[in-house]
């Protein structure tokens, strides 16, 4: 394959987003980032050195370092001192996002703080990705990342969580994630979940169900490979009031049918009687 051709960059940490497993979910905006760059930086040097092979992008002589937790506050300088010579320096995680769940955080305050441009070459996300998969409501969803490995800290956070009204993200390793799943049955209930391994790889899988059938099916099966689990908000009954409560803070910024779609969707209530009652609602109101 032929290498890409070089496109100029503006001076700046450009934050690239790499496949979280088939190669070919790499943007084209990225490539032209990774091939350009004045400085490349990577979590995992061999991993981003064999994407770029893989993708016909070369070095040529430009230099490649190591950037991640254990290292930063060394390289940080670095990379500083490179934007101020008014370098360009793309930064890349192991796998997806950069500082989702990735290094990269403390990097890219530093630079802001530099007065330095910060940009992305946005792609690919595994939390969205099972996100879209899950067949879990998506309209608000917040990510959590790794719960903590002990037993207190985890239930502290689960506790904190279990009211917030929204699909719920994690990351899991396969050697906890049966000890992972039954701690959320145990703090949120038997919700709806889904678990999803190695997405866009071979093997990729989504195992749905309640939160106690995936309980059983990975002690049945257990899953290999990088897990990310998706759980439904609390669908327990929902009064009127807290309905009308609803409504009112969606139709602030939403017309009466888009409010009564997200807050039907969210309350599992029949979408007619919602709509009803934002029609009565946006009537006394005045709203359209």
């Amino acid at each position: 394959m032929e290498s890409l051709a070089v496109t100029s960059l503006l001076p700046g940490l450009y934050l690239v987003a790499t496949p979280i497993g088939a190669a070919r979910d790499i943007t084209l905006r990225a490539l032209d980032v990774l091939g350009s760059a004045d400085l490349l930086a990577a979590e995992d040097t061999r991993t981003l050195r064999h994407l770029m092979e893989i993708h016909g992008i070369h070095l040529s002589g430009r230099p490649l370092i190591a950037y991640h937790d254990h290292n930063g506050d060394r390289v940080r300088p670095v990379i500083l001192k490179a934007l101020s010579e008014g370098k360009s320096v793309a930064y890349a995680s192991d796998a997806g996002t950069p500082l989702v769940a990735d290094p990269g955080y403390q990097l890219a305050r530093a630079v802001r703080e530099a007065g330095h441009l910060v940009t992305t070459a946005p792609g690919p996300s595994a939390a969205l990705a099972a996100l879209s998969l899950s067949a879990l409501p998506s309209d608000r969803f917040l990510f959590e990342g790794f719960l903590p490995a002990a037993a207190g800290a985890r239930s502290s956070v689960l506790k904190d969580l279990a009211a917030v009204p929204a699909t719920l993200i994690f990351f899991e390793a396969p050697s906890r994630i049966g000890q992972m799943l039954s701690a959320l049955h145990e703090h949120l209930g038997d919700r709806q979940a889904a678990l999803c391994r190695e997405l866009t790889k071979r093997f990729e899988e989504v195992r749905q169900g309640t939160l106690s059938e995936l309980v059983q099916s990975v002690s049945d099966d257990p899953p290999r490979g990088e897990i990310v689990v998706v759980v439904d908000r609390d669908r327990s009954e929902t009064g009127a009031a807290d309905l009308e409560t609803a409504l009112r803070q969606a139709l602030v910024s939403m017309s009466v049918k888009d409010a009564a779609s997200v807050v039907a969707e969210a309350a599992s209530v029949p979408r007619r009687q919602v709509y009803q009652l934002a029609l009565k609602l946006a009537s006394e109101s005045g709203a359209d």
